[in-house]
């Protein structure tokens, strides 16, 4: 497949005199990988432009998770931003968000898509998504990323395309576009390994819905990640040596099972430490975003496959892979999320889960999404998708925060997007809660003493000591009493529980 001259050949500028103002926009990437960066900025300069003059624009954002800057940052500072879903990232739009300035509805990404196509989202006017090549017969190659664009462009009016150079059309094959049908129709997905191909190589699309091409030579805006320090590694020490006692226990086959990790320096940790851990055997991944970590799991043996949405590497790992698809191709695979977060295949492949929180309370909950309750960090994302449905549900966190001002072991978690009923395992720096078949005292107990921080394992026990009777003892005047010192100390520490 190569580049062709069938549809309008256009500028950014062009592409963007396209869209209106109300308009809603299904956004290809899923973290900056795939994702748009000439279109959107040129949106973004409309909408500055109508604004100068008097008049109104700004446009429904809609993507598969975060993007770059060039996509969600440009939009917010130009306060283009009508709502946006399912997820982000970006500092600019984050800040918007918690002004008030720009709406924002968070989403299990998996049900994304099917909410576009049951018309949740309202009617989607036009689809902006990145390719590698697309065909006079309307094939399209995507690049890092699948997302929700094979559902943007089926659903919207209009396709716009980023064809972007950076991308060989040899990665062709990289990608599985299957997209379910829906009720009352909906069969099975046929999927029962890793590696099962079930779709397309190509996204199919109308090629008359193609309304113009934007020539592309942008890099994806995707950042390296920490490397481990003493913290995060103990975290991955923690889960890999939980894993390896499991499979000893025969609680998890000694093949081992597929395994879904969150994106960031924890999980980069994470990924590292079940490489390096002898009792660990190779394993293969279902999950969301392939980073550089799993990169170098597969060129050492330790990771033998890796399914998922979105090829979230640095510059030179993609270089790396573009010059050796043969090996990678048999080892990668990229799927719409609404397959690689689906609950049914989560369930039927028993997939390990290991997410990270921002919070947890005694209780066993977890808090993924706003810092004291009230401000958004970033969003659900996939977590729910995979840890209602995991084998095993795994959270991570250090056990404090801002220096030790903050213990991330609460009382009561200031936000809830996961409840105690699916959430089986926390492992923090400190230690291994291990919650499966105990009560909520119990629970309490095994939190504090495994996971919480000494500075503030004292404090902990005197709440819980101090809580009142009942199945979740709890005393709700002074659940909050360490986020209200933070809010008005900044320092957890200030909390006495004693008196």
């Amino acid at each position: 497949m190569s580049h062709t001259t069938r549809y309008p050949v256009l500028t950014a500028d062009e592409a963007a005199a396209i869209v209106n103002h109300g308009d809603v926009i299904g956004f290809s990437g899923f973290t900056p990988a795939g994702a748009t960066k000439l279109i959107p900025k040129a949106i973004a300069d409309k909408a500055r432009a109508e604004h100068e003059q008097g008049r109104p624009f700004k446009v429904g954002v809609v993507t598969g998770a975060s993007t770059g800057d060039s996509l969600d940052g440009e939009l917010a500072r130009a306060e283009a931003v009508l709502f946006r879903t399912p997820y982000q990232s970006n500092k600019y739009l984050r800040q918007a968000i918690n002004k008030g300035e720009a709406r924002f509805f968070d989403m299990h990404l998996s049900m994304l898509p099917q909410s576009a196509r049951y018309g949740f989202l309202g009617k989607f006017n036009v689809a902006v998504v990145e390719a590698a090549s697309v065909s006079n017969e309307g094939e399209i190659v995507l690049t890092t990323s699948v997302g929700a664009a094979n559902t943007f462009c089926n659903i919207a009016d209009k396709i716009l395309i980023e064809l972007n150079e950076q991308h060989p059309p040899e990665i062709q094959g990289l990608h599985d576009i299957y997209e379910p049908t829906d009720p009352p129709k909906r069969r099975e997905i046929p999927l029962y390994s890793c590696k099962d191909r079930i779709g397309t190589d190509v996204l199919k699309v109308d090629p008359s819905k193609i309304a113009g091409i934007v020539y592309s030579n942008l890099p994806d805006e995707t950042g390296a990640f920490k490397d481990p320090d003493e913290v995060t590694q103990k975290i991955g020490e923690n889960v890999a040596t939980f894993l390896a006692n499991e499979i000893a226990a025969g609680r998890i086959p000694k093949e081992f099972l597929p395994i879904q990790s969150g994106v960031g320096n924890i999980a980069n940790a994470v990924l590292g430490a079940l490489g390096s851990n002898p009792a660990i055997p190779p394993f293969e991944m279902y999950s969301e975003v392939i980073q550089d970590s799993c990169i170098d799991l597969m060129k050492s043996g330790d990771l033998s496959f890796a399914s998922g949405t979105s090829l979230t590497v640095t510059p030179e790992v993609l270089t790396d892979i573009y010059a050796n698809l043969d090996f990678f191709k048999e080892r990668i695979m990229l799927r719409p999320q609404e397959i690689s977060n689906h609950p049914e295949i989560v369930r039927r492949l028993g997939i390990i889960s290991i997410n990270t929180a921002i919070e947890a309370d005694i209780w066993g909950n977890i808090n993924s999404t706003h810092v004291m309750g009230k401000d958004l960090m970033n969003g659900i994302g996939g977590s729910g998708d995979f840890t209602r449905n995991a084998y095993i549900s795994i959270f991570t966190c250090p056990s404090v925060a801002k220096g030790g001002a903050i213990s991330t072991i609460v009382p009561l978690v200031s936000h809830m997007d996961h409840s105690e009923h699916s959430v089986q395992v926390i492992i923090t720096e400190q230690g291994i809660a291990d919650l499966r078949g105990k009560d909520p005292i119990e629970r309490a107990q095994i939190i504090v003493d495994n996971c919480s921080h000494p500075t503030y394992r004292d404090t902990l026990q005197q709440y819980f000591a101090n809580a009142k009777h009942g199945h979740t003892p709890q005393t709700l005047a002074t659940a909050f009493a360490m986020h209200q010192a933070f809010l008005q100390e900044k320092d957890m520490r200030k909390v006495d529980f004693t008196s």
